[in-house]
């Protein structure tokens, strides 16, 4: 049991002062209830799936993680600090198609292109943090429209100048190699291939978990999410905060679409649409609230984790991936409904 606090003779004492216990902390953590889940999946797949444990099978795994994972974490900061993103499927999309087009239409050295896909990027999620602070419009309304308008010119800009729904192959252009290398290589660690977008997602998961525990902006986003005008009384620059937010998700975006890009040197038009809710799901997972104020960057990296083991734990049992979508949608119940109740018994045991 936890000591109880010194009693002040002017009234009850100060909450900062009662020392919690252990468990008390476990059961504060937002992250609890998707541990729970990925321990309880991770068994599952054990047993339904001979080939499951292999080390090629975990590493594929690891992979189909970290590209929900490396958009999760962003989106994930994004839930806390209050607001939503629908369009950040099709911005991915959106990333890759302008690395190519500039760099295959200005024949320029590919990381022009990357380059300006950044800046490109980083403009739409600009607009969606400046539109959301200045109209005060709900990032429902605001990120569906983003999510509508990227979709039709995604389409038709890359019919417009390549002339079909795909751009063309970049990879013999210069520079590709080494943009290959740095958003697609597969590196070879004690005879296990890992795919570099594993340690995108783990230094991705890293930064962000330090912004929220150790600095003063991380302080700003819970606060923002859990009461906006009260945190805008005490100083806390909210519209600064939540347009920054909206920055960190085109980053991942960016780093995404540039992934998918050198994946394949091409990318369909297409791609992308439906994304962004398997980034959302990921979040609430991993114990975001869809109220904001509450969740963590590592509970988002073990709901990423979650999707990976489902989607591949179905195809290495042999069943009919049909069924993807309902596993999918149970987890996210389960889970939410888990979060629920370990969040409940923090509150009550605080």
């Amino acid at each position: 049991m936890s000591a109880p606090a010194p009693a002040t003779p002017s009234g009850p004492a100060d909450e900062r002062l009662i020392t919690r216990s252990p468990l008390k902390k476990l059961l504060g953590r937002p992250e609890l209830g998707a541990v729970v889940g990925a321990v309880a999946v991770f068994l599952f797949f054990t047993f339904a799936a001979d080939s499951f444990l292999q080390l090629s099978s975990l590493t594929t795994v690891l992979y189909a993680a970290s590209t929900i994972g490396i958009m999760a974490v962003p989106v994930a900061l994004l839930m806390i600090g209050g607001e939503f993103d629908l369009s950040t499927g099709v911005v991915v999309t959106s990333s890759a198609l302008v690395s190519s087009m500039f760099s295959y239409q200005m024949t320029a050295n590919v990381w022009v292109g990357v380059g300006v896909s950044l800046l490109l990027t980083l403009a739409v999620g600009l607009f969606n943090g400046v539109l959301l602070t200045r109209t005060k419009l709900p990032s429902f309304i605001i990120t569906l429209g983003t999510f509508l308008m990227l979709t039709g010119l995604n389409l038709g800009l890359t019919k417009l100048i390549s002339g079909t729904v795909s751009t063309k192959s970049i990879a013999d252009m210069e520079g590709f190699d080494s943009a290959q290398a740095v958003f697609a290589s597969t590196l070879t660690v004690g005879g296990v291939h890992i795919k570099i977008t594993v340690l995108w997602w783990i230094a991705l998961v890293a930064v962000a978990t330090w912004i929220l525990l150790r600095t003063r902006y991380g302080n700003w986003i819970f606060a923002a999410g859990g009461d906006a005008d009260a945190a805008r009384a005490v100083g806390v620059p909210v519209r600064a905060t939540k347009i920054g937010l909206y920055l960190g998700v085109a980053v991942g975006a960016w780093i995404s679409g540039q992934h998918l890009l050198f994946s394949f040197d091409v990318v369909q038009s297409g791609e992308g649409v439906g994304n962004e809710l398997i980034y959302i799901i990921a979040a609430v997972i991993g114990g975001c609230l869809i109220t904001g104020g509450y969740g963590s960057a590592i509970g988002s990296a073990i709901g990423a984790l979650i999707f990976g083991m489902t989607s591949k734990g179905i195809v290495y049992a042999e069943w009919n991936p049909d069924w993807f979508k309902f596993f999918l949608g149970a987890m996210l119940l389960l889970a939410t409904l888990l979060n629920h109740w370990v969040r409940k018994r923090a509150e009550e045991t605080a």
